[in-house]
């Protein structure tokens, strides 16, 4: 339920793709899950969740807080999915908001589990001659893991403690932590 931003950029070199030089593209926002296991099954999955959480969606735009988006759209049958329309050469800012968490699909739920990763998947598209945004421009994403505020607290203390014990060496494995993540381009 916490809104998280994301700033959505123009990433064109000068003189690449001059026909969406003064139109909108669409980019569509998924949650799917980042284990190939659980994306054989993810219909299923996200099935059950809908069956357990009546009325609830997977993941929503916080309309408020969000910047130079257009026509927001959540389709009532896709609960993790959500898509709008923006300008490339204006300031955009969409800000998410995931309503469900990794231990929601972990098979024991006596506490203390690991909680599946979820990747944050953004698809963005221009018109076609028929105005519909069919033409695939860009896709990326990255990994998230969803917590309630205390479980996430908790989650980062032990992660910080178990990087203290390791070596130097061992510390080298892992990737620093930043204030922002530049989401990974997907080929």
């Amino acid at each position: 339920g916490q809104s998280y931003e994301i700033r959505m950029l123009d990433n064109r070199k000068i003189g690449e793709l001059p026909e969406i030089n003064g139109k909108l593209v669409k980019s569509i926002f998924r949650v799917v899950f980042h284990d190939r296991r659980l994306q054989y099954t993810e219909h299923q999955q996200l099935e059950g969740w809908r069956w357990n959480r009546p009325g609830d969606r997977i993941l929503d735009i916080d309309i408020p807080m969000s910047v130079g988006i257009i026509d927001p759209r959540a389709n009532p049958t896709q609960l993790n999915t959500v898509e709008f329309l923006w300008d490339p050469s204006k300031r955009t800012s969409v800000f998410i908001q995931v309503h469900c968490i990794s231990t929601e699909f972990t098979m024991r739920k006596h506490g203390g589990e690991k909680g599946v990763p979820f990747r944050v998947q953004i698809d963005t598209f221009k018109e076609n001659e028929n105005g519909e945004y069919t033409e695939h421009l860009h896709s990326a994403s990255c990994q998230i893991k969803v917590f309630k505020p205390k479980g996430a607290d908790r989650k980062q203390k032990t992660d910080r403690e178990k990087m203290e014990k390791r070596t130097p060496h061992e510390k080298e494995k892992y990737q620093p932590s930043y204030e922002t993540t530049i989401l990974t381009e997907v080929g």
